[in-house]
């Protein structure tokens, strides 16, 4: 079997059409047809189902995926480094939710680099969870952990977000935010239940809203009110200080999810530990930060 014609069907089958795997392969759709059709007619049968909504794997083409993940990944780290130096080159993308996207991946990432300088790292930061078996990105970060797929799961550290408004602000109970302009998510934009802070503050509405932990946190800065911010963004906005830590304090985690299959892969397996090590040691920096310039209470304190 060619190798190039297996390449095709995994990028068909990732991303569920001719069309989307073309860009990617850089061949046109008619093209990849005739490649998928040669395929199928050398194994005797079937390999997609095919709809207006897409190509779906038949049973013999999820048992070839399966095969060809397998040789994808015993391939990768000879591809990606061919001297067998041992350094981590190639390219590696990950998915991150906003607000590790924005405020903990960049000196990370900057570091890995900085020591493997023919690795590039790529960070796609959305608004959802990024889809892992059309590989949108070889791993993610996600604050709940999946509970389907052919997924591996590594708990990174948990994090920790209280109550922010603008300095100068006071209030002495959870009540007193009634009246108040809440920043926070767009209600209905929320893709993860361990993103949904309404409850736990009492309010009913947003007023200033985002889908961006980003965009939230300048809302907060420009004077819009009183939101949950993570303790790792608040040295990034020296206008904010803590309120009502004793009333509200929340606690999250980080998990970092991959494919199975890389697992096997020495080189991805290299970089998540890199990541993971990074991300505990800058969110604790940045916590003990936040604690000394924003207001907030030492972890001796409680």
């Amino acid at each position: 079997m060619n190798w190039d014609d297996v390449r095709i069907f995994l990028a068909v089958s990732r991303a569920e059409s001719l069309s989307g795997a073309a860009p990617v392969l850089r061949l046109d759709p008619a093209t990849l047809g005739r490649r998928i059709a040669r395929l199928e007619d050398s194994l005797g049968g079937a390999l997609f189902v095919k709809s207006p909504q897409g190509y779906a794997l038949t049973d013999l083409g999820a048992r070839l995926r399966d095969q060809a993940e397998g040789a994808e990944t015993a391939l990768t780290p000879a591809l990606h480094d061919p001297s067998g130096q041992g350094g981590l080159t190639g390219q590696i993308r990950i998915g991150a939710p906003d607000g590790c996207a924005n405020f903990l991946l960049p000196q990370v990432c900057a570091a890995i680099q900085s020591d493997n300088p023919a690795l590039d790292i790529q960070v796609l930061a959305l608004p959802r969870v990024v889809n892992l078996s059309k590989r949108e990105a070889d791993m993610a970060i996600t604050v709940s952990p999946p509970d389907a797929g052919r997924l591996s799961v590594q708990k990174i550290t948990d994090y920790h977000l209280h109550l922010a408004a603008p300095k100068g602000m006071q209030f002495q109970t959870l009540a007193d935010l009634r009246g108040e302009r809440i920043v926070g998510y767009i209600p209905d934009m929320i893709f993860d239940k361990e993103l949904d802070y309404l409850g736990d503050i009492g309010a009913r509405t947003v007023h200033l809203a985002s889908n961006s932990v980003s965009v939230q946190l300048n809302m907060l800065r420009q004077g819009g009110g009183v939101g949950i911010v993570h303790d790792f963004a608040m040295p990034f906005a020296p206008e904010l200080q803590f309120v009502l830590q004793d009333a509200l304090s929340l606690t999250r985690a980080f998990y970092l999810v991959r494919h199975l299959s890389d697992r096997r892969s020495d080189r991805l397996t290299r970089f998540a530990d890199l990541l993971m090590d990074g991300l505990r040691r800058e969110v604790a920096r940045l916590e003990a930060q936040a604690r000394l310039t924003a207001g907030g209470k030492s972890k001796d304190a409680g």
